[in-house]
């Protein structure tokens, strides 16, 4: 079947409107003017379709050819993704820099995946030829990485019930023939997925576990379950970029796909050189070795930025098939809302709130519904957890953008202006966030220790009792409290200080396991409840505030490394010996 091909008519920036393309199918790839430079019919009228370019399209003229790929928008799958850099198309930027120099050139092409290299392919016992196949069933496995086995499964639509040929063990390229179906459809290491449409699973599950991150005000105060979908919105400076960095670097995924779509230059480039050269804390490797870069700057085609969420998220979905926990990070959603407003302006669309289309909150739902704790077609347990960013511009969440997005996440991790600028890092909001996955995962925690979801409560409310009682204190200032209240403001600086507070920079707090966050939350607790105990029995807040082990159990998430959370025991026992002295003396 010959190509279908038509001409340009009209061009405005990223959009580019084309006649005789009538044959063509919604949402299909073709190759536009002279440069053949990547775009994707996003509308058909009679007549004329209306395209969107993902590369720059100066210089182009009207009456250039344009030539339909007669397929949509697509990634290739296969070994080879982790541990490359790729655009929002998924050109891979490293070989397309030793092709071009520093800046794309439009309708540069390499391939998305080295095509020469050979893979140690091992085939799954009892496969062979003339067995029965179903979509998702593992062929085999490739070692990718280090980290990361690579299950080569039949492609989802695939039409063949029976294995006519198979190749068996051996060292294959991507592009060789592993094997056929009755049908004469070939297999082989890759196959390429449409990338707007979601990847099929057997079952979609209820969410159970946790995705331990390490960072004590997310996994205790606003835990994130394997499969969920949180936010992360915040002015400038406020920390989203960072608080990703270090969710990245420690959460419990197998996978990390981290998409860079929007944002400054300068921001990717500390991604792209930063993320090399940082250690997996699980395997002391590179951690690399189980990431995937997608880079999209603020200078870079809007469309190509559109489109990278969906790039991601098709990773992602592929690594879940193989039975992996995969975890996003969308730096930012909200630059992704404004190409979406920045295309929608150019094809003369009715713009809704502030500028953005009327079809922005369902985009978004697209995305986010993509993730979830499935059972894969191949019968094996895979999530993909999606954290997305929000620049909600003054840092106003009551923009379209934040507030959309609140309809289809279910945990908000709200960074506050006044704790950046004290330097409190993560500055996670403990007003503002939420969680709705505690419940779910409560009988995990309940495994660890089944006092978790009663001090959770207990110390979101007392921070909660303090900020009221900071309202007091700057009208009338803290001696008109009791002593009872008082002790509230001493107890909730130890949570802050001591607990939600967390240095990036200190190798013991950089990142803090289960176990140590709540012997510690439960220790604070403990000294607030001995504490209103013995006020109550006539002791002075004075001398409860001074006693020693106060700044011990502050200091607490750096003097104790994880493999000796003994010494937490060890600072109980001075809290029991303190607490009862000072209890015997005014007893008397």
């Amino acid at each position: 079947m010959s190509a279908i091909k038509g001409k340009i008519t009209r061009i405005s920036g990223p959009i580019v409107y084309a006649e005789g393309l009538d044959g063509c199918g919604l949402y299909d790839v073709v190759d536009v003017g002279d440069k053949k430079i990547i775009g994707e019919i996003i509308r058909q009228n009679e007549g004329m379709a209306t395209i969107q370019v993902y590369e720059d399209d100066t210089g182009m003229k009207i009456g250039e050819e344009v030539v339909s790929n007669g397929r949509p928008l697509s990634l290739r799958l296969g070994p080879g993704l982790v541990g490359t850099i790729y655009d929002g198309i998924q050109r891979p930027l490293e070989s397309m820099y030793e092709n071009s120099g520093a800046f794309l050139v439009p309708g540069e092409r390499t391939e998305p995946i080295d095509e020469k290299k050979k893979w140690a392919f091992d085939a799954k016992e009892g496969i062979a030829e003339g067995c029965a196949i179903e979509p998702g069933m593992v062929l085999g496995t490739v070692q990718e990485t280090a980290s990361i086995l690579h299950k080569i499964m039949v492609p989802p639509l695939i039409r063949g019930k029976t294995l006519k040929t198979f190749a068996g063990s051996g060292e294959y390229t991507v592009d060789d023939v592993i094997g056929t179906t009755e049908f004469g459809e070939e297999l082989k290491l890759s196959h390429y997925w449409p990338l707007r449409r979601p990847r099929p699973f057997s079952k979609k599950l209820t969410v159970s576990q946790p995705l331990v991150t390490g960072q004590r005000v997310i996994d205790v105060f606003f835990p994130l379950s394997k499969g969920g979908t949180a936010a992360i919105p915040g002015g400038f400076g406020t920390g989203k970029t960072m608080t990703q960095h270090a969710i990245a670097k420690w959460c419990d995924a197998d996978l990390i796909v981290y998409i860079g779509c929007g944002e400054r230059g300068n921001e990717m480039t500390d991604v792209l050189t930063e993320f090399p050269t940082l250690i997996d804390p699980r395997t002391g490797r590179s951690l690399m070795e189980r990431t995937i870069l997608i880079a999209n700057t603020s200078n870079m085609p809007v469309a190509a930025r559109e489109v990278s969420l969906y790039s991601g998220i098709t990773l992602a979905e592929y690594y879940r098939d193989m039975g992996m926990h995969v975890a996003i990070m969308a730096d930012s959603t909200s630059r992704w809302a404004e190409a979406l407003r920045e295309l929608s302006g150019r094809m003369e669309e009715m713009p809704a709130e502030e500028g953005f289309p009327a079809y922005l909150p369902t985009r978004l739902a697209e995305f986010y519904e993509r993730a979830g704790r499935v059972t894969s077609l191949c019968g094996e347990e895979g999530s993909v957890s999606v954290i997305g960013a929000v620049s909600p511009p003054g840092g106003d969440f009551s923009e379209p953008v934040t507030q959309h997005t609140k309809r289809f996440i279910r945990c908000f991790w709200a960074l506050d202006r006044e704790l950046a600028n004290a330097r409190h890092y993560p500055a996670i909001g403990w007003i503002e966030s939420y969680s709705e996955y505690a419940d779910e995962i409560r009988e995990w925690w309940d495994k660890l220790d089944p006092r978790w979801a009663e001090v959770r409560l207990s110390a979101l409310e007392l921070l909660k009792n303090e900020q009221r009682l900071q309202q007091i204190v700057r009208l009338i200032g803290p001696d008109a409290l009791p002593e009872e209240k008082r002790i509230i403001l001493t107890v909730a600086e130890m949570i802050k200080n001591g607990f939600l507070q967390q240095s990036a920079f200190d190798a013991v707090d950089v990142y803090s396991v289960p176990e140590k966050q709540i012997q510690i939350l439960l220790l604070i607790m403990n000294f607030y409840e001995r504490g209103i105990a013995a006020i109550k029995a006539g002791t002075p807040l004075s001398k409860v505030v001074s006693l020693p082990v106060k700044d011990e159990i502050v200091r607490l998430k750096s003097s104790v490394p994880n493999d000796k959370l003994e010494m937490i025991h060890e600072v109980q026992l001075h809290l029991d010996e303190q607490m009862g002295n000072l209890e015997r003396s005014y007893r008397r």
